[in-house]
């Protein structure tokens, strides 16, 4: 039996917040890059007055020189790397001490945990296999569990082709995978006749991504399978998650200490208002100490815990969306979750892709689509309907979007042109 190392009760839970942050601030000093944003005084004291720290911030650092001013353990301790995963900017490399992966692996087993796996199942995992440790993370604590695993990756590392051939001779209970890679698997397995609908699939994880309701019943209605949103980042690991009985992102918080503030200001919010996430690693921070870390999404949370098993105790979390997620075209504001619902809510909608660019003054909102029926005005309609602009739209033959997606981290789906 795994220990979990789950808190007993919500007094212990905030009693190892407390002294975690602590540590926290205490090994952020010792970072040259982030001792010169702390404020004298105690964790507690002193807490709201460090400075949100940023992707961009970091990117500044040459990459020669990350270890050096940013990392307080030498090369020596280093015994893997991960990689940062985003479909824009220079990827950003992190060293993992030993502890540090000890700790994140413990995330990732509860995650099991979360949604009822046992040694009777098995997963197949379509996560990429890279530098991006969720795959390997996700499968190493599956094997911890006792869990059979196909360590496939995306399908640059195993052809869809292969994976659904698989899926249909290995037998896995649970699929892994970012969203939008189910949705390809499901059109390329309706287009090959393969019954998805009725595999031993009966679960699927999704994370790396956002998940709307739309995208979930679309996911769920082509695989017959129960959808479990997972949500964490590279700067940190597995930070919560959707488990049995569905009741929301239950927070690992005693591993990470998380934070909804004004994404103007930086100003905390108050409980249930949506704002920045901001996350500070409580334990796997003996390499890269992150403070205070803008995760780029805006979240709401809840402390008020839910559901039957251990992590009850938690608070939950509810994903709204990227705060980079949108485009400006023609000046209005055109959210890339809405857009995907807005074309995800046509049954005929297989895939797309969105581009903006500007063409003699003028921006335009250029939409590619892969439809099994329907015409080209009925995507232009649907979308002007939902924001008021009338996009180009062209429509491509079926598997076109998908082979694009695949030799992707993360599915670049939303491109904008203009510079």
């Amino acid at each position: 039996m795994i220990d979990l190392r789950w808190p007993r009760s919500l007094s212990e839970l905030q009693s190892i917040q407390r002294e975690r942050k602590r540590v926290a601030v205490e090994r952020a000093r010792q970072s040259p890059f982030l001792k010169k944003r702390i404020p004298p005084g105690n964790a507690e004291d002193i807490w709201h007055k460090i400075p949100l720290l940023t992707k961009e911030e970091l990117r500044s650092i040459p990459p020669e020189r990350f270890h050096d001013e940013f990392c307080i353990q030498p090369r020596t301790r280093v015994v893997e790397y991960w990689r940062s995963g985003g479909a824009t900017g220079r990827p950003l490399f992190y060293p993992r001490s030993a502890e540090d992966t000890e700790h994140g692996l413990r995330t990732f087993e509860r995650a099991f945990a979360l949604i009822g796996a046992n040694a009777d199942d098995c997963a197949h995992i379509s996560f990429p296999l890279g530098v991006h440790p969720v795959a390997h993370l996700y499968a190493r604590a599956a094997i911890n569990h006792g869990i059979g695993t196909v360590w496939c990756g995306a399908g640059t590392n195993t052809p869809s082709e292969v994976q659904l051939e698989l899926i249909g001779h290995l037998k896995p209970t649970i699929w892994l995978g970012m969203a939008s890679y189910g949705l390809h698997l499901a059109n390329l397995a309706e287009a090959k006749g393969f019954d998805l609908k009725n595999s031993t699939v009966e679960k699927l994880i999704v994370a790396a991504e956002p998940l709307s309701p739309v995208k979930r019943e679309k996911l769920e209605k082509a695989w017959g399978a129960e959808v479990f949103d997972h949500f964490g980042m590279t700067e940190g690991a597995f930070v919560a998650g959707e488990g049995v009985g569905h009741h929301g992102l239950h927070i690992w918080a005693d591993q990470f200490y998380c934070e909804v503030v004004d994404e103007k200001t930086g100003e905390p919010l108050p409980e249930g208002a949506v704002g920045a996430l901001v996350v500070t690693p409580l334990w796997n921070n003996t390499m890269t100490p992150f403070l205070r870390w803008s995760s780029g999404d805006l979240v709401s949370f809840s402390s008020e815990g839910k559901g039957n098993g251990p992590w009850s105790i938690f608070p939950i979390l509810k994903h709204e969306r990227r705060t980079v997620g949108f485009f400006k075209v023609r000046g209005v504001n055109i959210n890339h979750a809405e857009l995907e619902d807005a074309l995800f809510r046509d049954p005929d909608v297989v895939d797309f892709r969105a581009e903006v660019y500007n063409e003699g003054g003028n921006d335009v909102l250029h939409l590619l689509v892969e439809k099994r029926s329907g015409t080209r005005e009925g995507t232009v309609a649907a979308v002007r309907s939902a924001f008021q602009v009338s996009p180009e739209v062209t429509l491509l033959p079926r598997g076109t979007i998908a082979k694009e997606f695949e030799a992707a981290i993360k599915a670049p789906r939303f491109v904008d042109k203009r510079g």
